[in-house]
């Protein structure tokens, strides 16, 4: 049963994306697909995610899903022109699928978000009689279900319908990659070019979680299909399984920031901007590569203060065989990219343009002398399926929210309050849109947390000049560091699992390896050449000075340049790297710092190199 109805959803998102239902006479609207795709997930929801007191009830919740999700798909127009009136039938639909899509997130991600919504909900029905700012308009509770459930702000919208048209195939691709043996390859890849350097195996975690998020961008997912590679080798190297594990949590992490999946959040994001899905990607490119960046100089400088090894010879496979082996896996992000920046096709014709390359060079070549089988297709299109319940759910949820919010005003208050409070200061207002997005974003998927986010917090930064793309990446990058952010950081935890170590020491672990992450978004923000905007020597400069800045940074913070410092000199270089992060500008006391940090830097530097050769000299 779960793998008929794995088929039937991926299928189903393939035809409506090829168009293939009209010339059948099967003519849907957007939600009608939507909801039936959402019934098929629904369903195996239930399947896969079995109930541990009452498991002789799933098939009935499934069963329950698909006939609720098929009526509302069959009777979508008759509804939806009734999603402002309460009648028996509008009521039992709305209570079922509430009911069903409560249980079936509850199943999935826990309570944190069933709780989350359950507080919305109840502010919503009680806020028109709070006083002042936060107040909302007035909404009974049987108004509010059927709005949430029918109306096409809501269950049915614009989130779920990106999640079952555009990430299916995305998702699709990334199994793909991994049963054809490409993510091997990259593996490989990174094992290949960092494993013979001190520290090898941090910097393979670092590089390997980079190039897994590229097609998997779900920290979780990342952090274990990289992180039982390289934490066993981390800890062998040296590391402490604490500092092992907050590493991959940090780097995998990272993956929702790489295009062209970014967790599948880009999509959602330039749907609210009201720009082609590339513009999103192309401005996540430098903040993404500064992340990993940071990272990687954090790791080195960290092996070199502790003393943490190379990756034993015997488990680094050779450049140049990997390459020889691999390189047709090249082929299908060339093809993706291809398709979507120069063709200007929409993003899930380039997912299945590279899925299908994905196929043919697993069947003709394969990795490591293993070639792709017809039940690896089916294995891919299983666990595709499987992958794809938690998205579903959570979209549906993310729609929830969404329409709570719109129907009761509470956005548009939110966003003035935190105006208000920040007092019109910009710096301020960011931090308290960062510390809130922490908050807002601590045990939620990235999808969700983004939703809420780009409701209630964008508009405020907008409201005071932020560039709305700056915004919107600022929100997400802090509803990111949530994941590694304690007292919940998922990330941490499931990395901690995997390496034996404590989840809330490794947590607090990530948050001092990760510190640059903290800072990145504020940079974006003050420089808008860091999003690719501006003229070549603006990005250069910017690019340049950041990275200089956080190296320096990261030095004064490990004690470790090119050999130990003492305070003095950590807190000089610390100096150094702030007034080089400084913002970017042609002139002002901005440039002025950015040159006195510079002059700074060579300074302590030359010094550093000075005292290192009287040092090997003596």
């Amino acid at each position: 049963m779960q793998g008929a109805l794995a088929a039937l959803l991926i299928a189903g998102s393939i035809g409506w994306s090829l168009d293939l239902f009209r010339p059948i006479g099967l003519v849907l609207f957007a939600e009608q697909f939507a909801a039936a795709a959402y019934g098929i997930g629904l369903a195996l929801t239930f399947l896969r995610f079995p109930s541990r007191k009452l498991p002789s009830l799933d098939g009935w919740f499934a069963a329950l899903s698909l006939l609720a999700c098929g009526y509302v798909t069959a009777r979508f127009p008759q509804l939806t022109a009734l999603a402002s009136i309460v009648n028996p039938e509008t009521l039992t639909l709305s209570l079922i699928l509430t009911a069903l899509t409560v249980e079936a997130v509850r199943r999935t991600i826990g309570w944190s978000l069933v709780v989350i919504l359950l507080v919305i909900a109840g502010y919503v029905l009680i806020g028109h009689l709070v006083p002042g700012r936060l107040t909302t308009s007035r909404v009974g509770w049987a108004e509010l279900l059927v709005y949430l459930n029918l109306d096409n702000n809501g269950l049915l919208g614009i989130i779920l319908q990106i999640t079952v048209i555009i990430i299916i195939p995305f998702v699709l691709m990334g199994q793909l990659l991994m049963r054809s043996g490409g993510s091997s390859f990259f593996n490989d890849a990174a094992i290949a070019l960092m494993g013979r350097y001190r520290g090898g195996a941090a910097k393979m975690a670092v590089v390997g979680s980079s190039l897994f998020g590229m097609i998997s961008g779900i920290a979780a997912a990342n952090t274990v299909a990289v992180g039982i590679v390289t934490i066993p080798l981390m800890k062998r190297s040296g590391m402490s399984a604490r500092l092992a594990a907050a590493v991959e949590a940090c780097a995998s992490n990272g993956g929702q920031l790489m295009p062209p999946v970014m967790g599948a959040v880009a999509f959602v994001m330039a749907d609210f901007l009201q720009i082609p899905y590339k513009e999103v990607a192309i401005a996540a490119i430098l903040p993404s590569v500064m992340y990993y960046a940071a990272l990687f100089i954090q790791a080195d400088l960290e092996a070199a203060r502790y003393g943490f090894g190379k990756v034993a010879a015997d488990k680094i496979p050779r450049l140049g065989r990997v390459l020889v082996n691999g390189w047709p896996f090249i082929v299908p992000f060339a093809v993706l990219v291809y398709v979507m920046f120069w063709l200007n096709l929409e993003p899930e014709y380039a997912a299945m343009a590279a899925g299908a390359v994905i196929i043919v060079l697993g069947f003709a070549f394969g990795y490591g002398g293993q070639r792709m089988k017809l039940q690896d297709l089916w294995t891919a299109v299983v666990e595709t399926a499987g992958g794809l319940c938690e998205i579903l759910v959570i979209s549906a949820a993310a729609g929830f929210i969404m329409g709570l919010f719109q129907v009761s005003g509470l956005a548009f208050a939110f966003a003035a309050y935190l105006v208000e409070l920040g007092g019109q200061s910009l710096i301020l207002l960011l931090m308290l849109a960062a510390v809130v997005s922490i908050i807002l974003g601590m045990g939620l998927p990235t999808i969700g947390v983004y939703v809420m986010l780009a409701i209630l917090v964008a508009p405020a930064l907008v409201k005071v000049g932020v560039p709305p793309l700056a915004a919107h990446l600022f929100i997400l990058y802090f509803g990111m560091m949530s994941l590694i952010t304690p007292p919940v950081a998922p990330a941490a935890y499931v990395a901690a699992a995997i390496a034996g170590a404590p989840s809330m020491a490794t947590g607090w672990t990530a948050m001092r390896f990760g510190w640059s992450s903290y800072i990145v978004p504020f940079l974006f923000v003050y420089s808008p050449a860091i999003l690719l905007k501006g003229s070549l020597g603006d990005i250069v400069m910017v690019t340049v000075t950041s990275l200089a800045g956080i190296w320096l940074i990261c030095a004064a913070m490990t004690g470790f340049f090119i050999k130990v410092m003492n305070l003095g000199t950590r807190v000089a270089f610390a100096l150094a790297g702030i007034m080089l992060l400084m913002p970017h500008q042609v002139s002002g006391v901005m440039l002025w710092l950015n040159i006195a940090g510079a002059v700074l830097a060579v300074v302590l530097v030359a010094f550093e190199l000075r005292s290192r050769r009287a040092y090997v000299h003596s």
